[in-house]
């Protein structure tokens, strides 16, 4: 590499390594004191230390020193940590500025927060911050009456491993992002575009590794295999049996087709014979009907004649007699 180079990346670099080791540094340096100023009964908890409160009894507090609420209580809470061990418990707190993870890990969202842990079991207190009270919470074991976080949102649970991972992760790209814009002058718009060009990278990378991973874990068939005169042969004897029964039962739907077919002819020609036959019958009923009418009507028409002719022959058998008498 280029001097030049090496120069120019100097910063970035130096950036990472302030990144990676940021977070035990500050908890190491918060567990030092000053010769000058009193120590702190007050246990300090970090990344690396959080799970002594798995073990024994703890007061634990997440605070910010910013947070105006949480400078009006610290004071109650050094006299509460120098009265510990009279109470058979250890006070602790965490910096959620220098503690992400941490307030990740044990959902913190407002400020002061204040956990009660007994062996490993976390119940959150929410009384009132006096010192009285803290100590009540504690010798008349009020605890006991507060229902405990449930086992899933349990700072040991696996879900809140992965919350605190989110959250270190989301101060890590803070702290790189404060470097950039505040120690090296960045603009803060350049800051945001090389952060959305890293998070496309890193998205395509990720991508491509589980490609590459289903692949190797199911591979596909390959489409081009080496044809020989063997796998000629099986393939076209699959084929051949594969067809022999798609030939089978295309001969026998159209078999099936011919005789329907078949069924519906004769049916029809059923059906027109017996329509025949009834126009025949009818016909004839009609030619039955008309001569018997024919009938009827001459023997009406012979009737009247037969009635005018005995009528005459009884007029003229009176106009002889009248004759004879004269």
């Amino acid at each position: 590499m280029a001097p030049g180079r090496w120069r120019r990346g100097r910063p970035l670099l130096s950036a990472l390594l302030l990144v990676a080791l940021l977070g035990p540094a500050a908890c190491f340096s918060s567990s030092f004191y000053s010769p000058g100023e009193p120590r702190s009964s007050v246990r300090v908890l970090c990344g690396s230390n959080w799970s002594l409160v798995l073990q024994g009894q703890w007061m634990l507090e997440f605070y910010a020193p910013w947070c105006p609420a949480c400078q009006q209580i610290e004071a109650t809470w050094e006299s509460f940590a120098k009265d510990s061990e009279r109470l058979g418990i250890t006070v602790g707190k965490v910096d959620v500025t220098q503690e992400p993870g941490l307030s990740g890990r044990f959902f913190v969202t407002t400020l002061p927060t204040i956990y009660h842990a007994n062996d490993g079991v976390f119940r959150r207190y929410r009384g009132s911050r006096t010192l009285e009270d803290l100590q009540g919470y504690i010798l008349e074991r009020k605890w006991e009456a507060v229902e405990p976080v449930a086992g899933w949102k349990s700072p040991s649970s696996i879900m809140m491993h992965g919350m605190a991972g989110l959250f270190h992760f989301s101060g890590w790209i803070r702290q790189i992002h404060n470097y950039l814009t505040g120690t090296l002058g960045v603009h803060v718009w350049v800051s945001y575009a090389i952060f959305i060009l890293a998070t496309l990278l890193i998205g395509l990378l990720l991508g491509l590794i589980l490609v590459l991973i289903s692949d190797c874990l199911c591979p596909a068939k390959s489409k081009h295999r080496a044809e020989t005169p063997e796998a000629i042969t099986k393939e076209n004897a699959e084929n051949a049996a594969l067809e022999e029964p798609e030939e089978a039962a295309e001969l026998s739907a159209d078999d099936a087709e011919e005789a329907a077919a078949g069924k519906d002819l004769s049916d029809g020609e059923d059906a027109a014979n017996s329509s025949a036959d009834s126009a025949d019958e009818s016909e004839e009923d009609l030619a039955l009907g008309k001569e018997s009418g024919e009938e009827e009507m001459e023997d009406l028409s012979e009737q009247p004649l037969a009635e005018s002719e005995t009528e005459s022959t009884v007029r003229q058998r009176k106009s002889q007699g009248a004759e004879k008498e004269l």
